[in-house]
């Protein structure tokens, strides 16, 4: 099993550390700054090896360069938008594998938050690092790409086990629980887990990972074809894209 780390950063970002103890091979994920990166490594005496990145945005790759600089490693990133990620050597896309010590993952090309974005998914320590595109209660904006597209890239990551931790890149689920609960008001699960994460959040403790079950359980981007959806948002019995599409946009206004 691989060690993973989640760093905290900026207002609400997660960056992960991913460590494979037995060939001592390090990656880090999404990197938006290096020096709370840095401390990470130095104090378990780790040096890193690679940068996966899961798309373009400046929160997600800012310290590309600056570590690359520091560590002289190999950076990862999407192949559909490889001109937009600094200091990229590596270019994948839907179905290739990336390696980690004596683990691969296989990336999954999933356009919606952004065009180029894509997924890692280590299946054997059951680990998604899915970026912006799904998270604990809520799915990216669609800044680039279309509900369809979305509703597509969600319906690939469905169809791993639901035992797989989500690892996502923000602490956003106490809003979107506020939000869920809006759509989904009868949903037990949900209302449990709102509780939960008010509980967590008060604490001062993270939400994340959540895992896949939970998600397709209580995530109503996972669930279009819940009939307290559809009625709520009045398109009971329509096609799911549909039902996602407005579920994204009175997110959007909410």
């Amino acid at each position: 099993m691989l060690e993973i780390v989640q760093i905290p950063v900026l207002q609400d970002n997660y960056v992960y550390l991913i460590h494979c103890a037995e060939t001592g091979d390090t990656a880090v994920v999404d990197p938006a700054v290096a020096e709370p990166v840095v401390a990470a490594l130095e104090a378990r005496g780790w040096t890193l090896n690679h940068i996966f990145n899961t798309h373009h945005h400046f929160d997600h790759v800012g310290a590309n360069r600056e570590l690359k600089a520091k560590y002289g490693l190999k950076i990862t990133g999407p192949a559909a938008d490889r001109d937009r990620i600094p200091g990229i050597d590596i270019a994948v896309g839907d179905g290739d594998q990336v390696w980690l010590g004596d683990e691969a993952a296989t990336v999954y090309d999933v356009p919606g938050h952004t065009t180029g974005h894509i997924a890692y998914h280590f299946g054997a320590s059951q680990a998604l690092f899915c970026g912006d595109t799904l998270f604990a209660l809520g799915c990216g904006r669609l800044f680039e790409g279309t509900p369809d597209q979305m509703w597509q890239s969600l319906g690939k990551l469905m169809r791993l086990p639901d035992e797989t931790q989500v690892y996502c890149a923000h602490e956003y689920t106490l809003a979107n629980a506020r939000f869920a609960v809006t759509v989904e008001p009868h949903n037990k699960a949900l209302l449990a887990r709102m509780d939960d994460i008010r509980a967590m959040r008060e604490h001062g403790e993270p939400t994340v990972p959540s895992t896949l079950g939970i998600e397709k359980a209580t995530n109503p981007f996972l669930r279009p074809m819940s009939e307290d959806i559809q009625e709520t948002v009045g398109l009971l019995g329509a096609p799911l894209p549909a039902v996602f599409a407005e579920v994204r946009r009175r997110k959007d206004d909410f």
